[in-house]
């Protein structure tokens, strides 16, 4: 398959709930960063094509739903799919900040990133996992820390099959917790792996936005509001992968029980459920569902518009 050179792209890869935003916003106060946020769309809705030039081909009628590639206001011109239209949605990118090195933020398809950019040069956001489930539930995406740590775990499983690709200097591992404890030393080597000087500006994004400036109280919080249980039955489901990522897990980590994991799962959905129907309006959640399963693609289209509204107007 065809491959695309990567020489001006630097991408964070990150779970979800992990400081990668706050660290683009970081990134975007220096004057000669650009980073515009997240774009999992640029991946989730590439696929393998055999019978495309570029072995490549996007779903383009899921990507026009995708609620963050609209808020990106990027083109689809006639005709154009596959690597052609990736190339044109990073050149995109690029004009809007001719001069600065360009960042991406991504939490998936760092397989089909690495396949398609071997040489691509990648920050690795890791933070506690505990915490990546706290703040999971709070987002309404798991109804525990049991569930709520499985995104952490996919992020982490899917970099582990990639990172024996890439050589050293390709890389950088940015813990979350060092930046909040040592935000200028974490942020002079960020500077250092883009090749630019480090600039104080990149302290003063909460100024511009509805982030706060680093609060190392955010650090460790399952500690304070995590029952031993919880950490326990959430550890046990992750145990391996956080000591290979430097979270050794408590000596309490351990699986649940059959009647244990029937409740966890029971919970989980029904909070999940709960959350949604409570935000969205139980109608228009699961009759978007009903409509994307049973292929009613108009009708999907409308309700999923109604959700992207709906979503846009609780972001931070």
């Amino acid at each position: 398959m065809t491959t695309l050179p990567s020489d001006d792209l630097i991408i964070v890869y990150g779970a979800l709930r992990s400081g990668t935003t706050v660290f683009r916003l970081m990134l975007d106060a220096h004057p000669r960063i650009a980073n515009p946020g997240e774009v999992d769309f640029l991946f989730d809705h590439l696929h393998p094509a055999p019978d495309h030039p570029t072995g490549w081909r996007y779903d383009l009628k899921a990507l026009r739903l995708n609620r963050i590639f609209l808020s990106k206001n990027l083109t689809i011109p006639e005709g154009r799919d596959g690597l052609d239209l990736l190339v044109h949605f990073l050149d995109q990118f690029r004009l809007r900040h001719p001069g600065a090195i360009l960042s991406l933020n991504l939490h998936r398809g760092v397989e089909r990133l690495v396949e398609i950019m071997p040489d691509i040069r990648i920050i690795h956001m890791l933070r506690d996992p505990r915490d990546v489930a706290r703040s999971c539930i709070g987002m309404g995406w798991a109804g525990s820390l049991y569930y709520g740590i499985g995104h952490w775990i996919g992020t982490e499983t899917a970099w582990e099959a990639v990172a024996s690709r890439l050589a050293p200097d390709q890389v950088l591992t940015l813990r979350y917790e060092d930046l909040f404890t040592d935000t200028e030393g974490s942020l002079g080597a960020v500077c250092a792996f883009f090749g630019v000087e480090w600039n104080p500006w990149m302290l003063e994004y909460s100024e511009t936005s509805t982030y706060a400036p680093p609060d190392r109280s955010l650090i460790a919080q399952w500690r304070r509001k995590c029952t031993p249980r919880e950490v326990a039955l959430a550890e046990g489901k992750a145990a391996n992968l956080m000591r290979a990522r430097g979270y050794p897990p408590t000596d309490l980590a351990r699986a649940p029980s059959r009647a244990e994991a029937l409740w966890l799962a029971f919970h989980h959905r029904a909070s999940v459920w709960r959350f949604n129907g409570r935000r969205y309006g139980y109608a228009l959640y699961f009759g978007e569902k009903v409509a994307r399963r049973a292929g009613a693609a108009r009708v999907h289209a409308g309700l999923r518009q109604r959700l992207n509204v709906i979503q846009a107007q609780h972001l931070k």
